[in-house]
């Protein structure tokens, strides 16, 4: 099982290919030596003795409660426009401005109601009362024109999803301008990335 290291939210971390380790060899490099062809080979389990001094707890020491590490999923469309991040609490759906907005408006295009639309098909399948709506922008033109527009953005996916989901859930709407980048703002790559729409809510029990 994988260790989630926790992050400040509302940010999330990209995903990658992890770099090699410092000094690791790989094919052609000299020295380099290919597995033996046995390594997937299961071989008898270690005795261990549990009297042994060195897995015995110092005076006084008490182990810690256990507790479930909080494993996450993401699936992200082929564009990169769309990306889903699940984990053992909750699920969060990251929209790009651009598949949401014209340049620079805070008024939905047509196609965005529909991507809405599954978004709050899942929260009522969640069973979910409570909803973070945040936006956020690049880090081109001044701070406050970031926070007053990715506000009117977040609120415009939130009137939406109010539109279709019970009156009794609560929304959490805010505007982050270019606060919590997910990618790098030197490039139109990067800046499109972080023009974006955060939807998360918690998972039910």
């Amino acid at each position: 099982m994988a260790t989630r290291y926790p992050t400040a939210d509302p940010t999330t971390i990209p995903t990658g290919q992890a770099p090699s380790l410092p000094g690791e060899k790989g094919p052609g490099d000299p020295g380099f030596s290919e597995p033996p062809d046995n390594i997937g080979d299961v071989e008898e389990p270690v005795e261990v003795d549990p009297e042994a001094a060195g897995l015995r707890l110092a005076d006084g020491a008490e182990l810690a409660e256990p507790k479930v590490l909080d494993i996450k999923f993401v699936t992200e469309d082929l564009g990169g426009e769309e990306r889903r991040e699940d984990s053992t609490v909750r699920t969060k759906f990251t929209l790009q401005a651009e598949v949401l907005f014209p340049k620079d408006s805070p008024k939905l295009d047509d196609g965005a109601k529909d991507r809405i639309r599954k978004i709050a098909e899942e929260i009522e399948k969640q069973g979910s009362t409570e909803v973070n709506v945040f936006g956020f922008t690049d880090d081109l033109g001044s701070y406050a024109h970031g926070k007053k527009l990715s506000r009117k953005r977040a609120s415009a996916v939130q009137t939406e999803l109010a539109a279709r989901l019970d009156p009794d859930v609560s929304f959490n709407v805010r505007g982050y301008s270019e606060d919590y980048p997910i990618a790098d703002n030197r490039t139109e790559e990067g800046r499109e990335r972080n023009r974006r729409v955060e939807v998360s809510f918690p998972k039910k029990d």
